[in-house]
């Protein structure tokens, strides 16, 4: 079976037919023209003034709410190093995205996972472990989550919105694949449900592409300066030349028009994802998503994760490590399918090898 083509449902990874080529060449000459001394120098830890006051206007912010980095990871590390001692207690979600895992892990964090339901976050687990700890912080995925594809309802935003101002806790929202919604009604921030809780984050990796690495983040103007500081003592300023480039090209209104290529492009692949999971793999249980990079399986009973990606490696199958996103131990029998790098036929083929592989163990 090794001659078969390999497929890779491993990493969360944008398209590369996706990516704005042409007019992110004609936006970086345009900005290096425009604005090339100031973008090849040394400039504030918040980044690039032109870029930080369009992502103010664009999220409904002030200018001072803002802080740019190199990617939306490294702002989880700027504040893991402002707020987190070893055995500083950290609420995730369980499953959850798993380099943050690995973040605080690096940082001794003392991580309580929160188990996962298909409308967001178990509220009575939540209430529960409140009842026992009070976290620096709840770090959460609300719209489209990574790994599982769940969608926090409203109404779990609001009750967890009540929650971090009644125990006094931050919200830590990661919402890179927010604006990839292919069906239904948007959900509303957490930022907007309690501002002064929420550290709202995000980045251009799903919508432009990764390599200019801008991420984003949004909340109260004196955690950001604290934030901003470690920012400056780690790398000055971040990548301004790449921030330059991007500032030119949203300037040119060229955003809004890409997220709906987004779209066109992605949405007939989870249609793709769903339709073959049901069609090979009727007995798991799958999230339904209605937007973002990911779709997830609970694998029938008596069928473990890691025999499965042991097994699918030998039909050119590549699949990630379900155990990775568990804070406390579980996932024995999760599997996340990103599909978004992958065409409709690959897919289907995908999961097809994946539904031989679980019928062989």
């Amino acid at each position: 079976m090794s001659d078969l083509r390999p497929i890779n449902f491993t990493r969360g990874i944008p398209a590369i037919e996706s990516f704005p080529v042409d007019n992110v060449i004609e936006a970086a000459v345009a900005a290096l023209k425009e604005h090339g001394r100031t973008i090849l120098q040394y400039g504030a830890a918040i980044g690039f003034a032109p870029l930080v006051e369009w992502l103010a206007q664009w999220q409904g912010v002030k200018t001072n709410q803002v802080l740019t980095s190199n990617g939306s990871l490294q702002l989880v590390e700027f504040l893991c190093w402002h707020l987190v001692q070893p055995g500083t207690i950290v609420f995730t979600e369980s499953p959850t995205y798993d380099r943050t895992l690995v973040l605080l892990r690096r940082h001794k964090a003392q991580v309580i996972g929160i188990p996962l339901q298909a409308d967001g976050p178990d509220i009575e687990a939540l209430e529960a472990e409140l009842q026992k700890h009070t976290p620096a912080f709840f770090y959460i995925i609300p719209d489209f989550q990574n790994p599982a594809g769940a969608t926090c309802s409203s109404e779990k935003r609001r009750q967890i919105a009540v929650l971090a101002e009644k125990h006094n806790f931050l919200l830590l929202e990661d919402a890179p694949y927010r604006q990839l919604r292919y069906r239904g009604r948007e959900e509303p921030r957490l930022l907007d449900l309690a501002p002064n809780r929420t550290l709202h984050m995000s980045s251009f990796s799903k919508l432009i592409g990764p390599g200019p690495r801008i991420g984003f983040m949004f909340g109260d103007p004196s955690l950001i300066s604290k934030i901003a500081e470690v920012a400056g003592d780690t790398y000055i300023s971040p990548n301004f030349l790449a921030q330059g480039v991007a500032h030119e090209w949203c300037r040119r209104g060229l955003l809004a028009p890409q997220i709906e290529k987004l779209k066109a492009l992605y949405s007939p692949r989870l249609d793709a994802c769903l339709a073959a999971v049901g069609k090979y793999v009727p007995d798991a249980q799958t999230t339904r998503p209605d937007g973002g990079f990911f779709l997830s399986l609970t694998l029938p009973k008596g069928v473990q994760t890691t025999a499965v990606r042991t097994a699918a490696a030998k039909r050119n199958l590549n699949l990630a490590d379900g155990l990775a996103f568990f804070p406390n131990g579980g996932g024995e029998r999760f599997l996340r399918l990103p599909y978004c790098a992958l065409t409709p036929a690959e897919i289907d083929e995908g999961v097809q090898r994946l539904a031989d592989t679980i019928k062989e163990l």
